[in-house]
């Protein structure tokens, strides 16, 4: 392969989509919250920039190598046919080799500039997340976004480990958090998704259980969400200002699967999906704004 070719602006953004940016995205911005949170007071800037950089790199490296596992299913559904990996215009062996290349500088980041427990943890979530979730879980069971969720859920903890050297029960919280609302999440897409999913064999809910089981499903797992967000005011770790923020966005999250429930539609499927995603950065953010707060008073 030519420098020239290599070097193409329409090569290089081929790559970018390969590490899925928007999902990294989301990810390392709540690791950052746990970083915030991890301290009485400010973390190190330092820190927190070393640990933010070595976390997207792991992160992009175990999209990366998702894609190539995943790249004949790919070629089957419309939502992901367009990836280079589904049509073969990048070789497995480019894949392997970006993936390497931003794993291996993520490690050497997170165990020389942050600490070796934030490496290792960061290391088990790719492969929960590239291994278990994406080989073993995914063909196989339609539980396989509630097993392999916890892989997702990391974040808050390695940014907690990144700051505090440890991980303490108010950083599982948050995991738990995460972990609880990535199955609405999932399956309110897997809903308007299903005939892609079925076309490419997976075993998602909608397709082994049916669509109005699936509906079931994410209105009780948003019911166990609003329980589960109260838990931070619970034990003390947040005050009013999150507990209001929770109560509102958990309403709203509910009301979208109570509606899913009682009269179900694509485009109120894919409108819950993209709410819940603007909702877990609002509720990450609530925590940090009543977190800083309570440093004023």
């Amino acid at each position: 392969m030519s420098i020239a070719v290599a070097s193409s602006p329409g090569l290089l953004r081929q790559y970018l989509v390969l590490t899925k940016p928007r999902v990294t995205q989301l990810a390392v911005f709540c690791a950052v919250i746990g970083m915030f949170l991890a301290t009485p007071g400010l973390p190190p800037l330092d820190r927190v920039a070393f640990a933010t950089l070595g976390i997207w790199l792991l992160a992009a490296a175990a999209f990366a190598i998702n894609c190539l596992i995943e790249q004949e299913v790919d070629s089957r559904m419309l939502r992901t046919a367009r990836r280079a990996t589904a049509q073969g215009t990048i070789s497995s062996a480019q894949v392997l080799g970006l993936s390497g290349l931003l794993g291996g500088a993520g490690m050497l980041v997170l165990y020389h500039l942050v600490n070796p427990l934030t490496m290792w943890l960061t290391f088990a979530t790719f492969v929960g997340y590239a291994i278990v979730y994406t080989v073993i879980l995914k063909p196989r069971t339609p539980q396989n976004i509630v097993i392999g969720g916890l892989s997702g859920a990391m974040p808050p903890a390695l940014g907690w480990a990144a700051v505090a050297g440890s991980v303490p029960a108010e950083a599982w919280v948050l995991v738990l958090i995460i972990f609880v609302w990535t199955p609405p999440h999932f399956w309110a897409l897997a809903l308007y998704r299903n005939h892609d999913y079925a076309k490419a064999g997976l075993p998602m809910l909608p397709i082994t259980h049916g669509q109005a089981f699936t509906q079931l499903q994410i209105l009780l797992y948003s019911v166990a969400l609003l329980a589960t967000t109260m838990l931070p005011y619970v034990i003390r770790m947040s005050g009013v200002v999150y507990l209001v923020s929770a109560l509102a966005l958990g309403l709203v999250f509910l009301s979208y699967a109570w509606r899913l429930y009682r009269q179900y539609s694509d485009a109120l499927a894919r409108s819950m999906f993209r709410f819940s995603i603007v909702y877990l950065s609002l509720l990450f953010g609530a925590l940090l704004v009543d977190h800083w707060i309570g440093l004023l008073r």
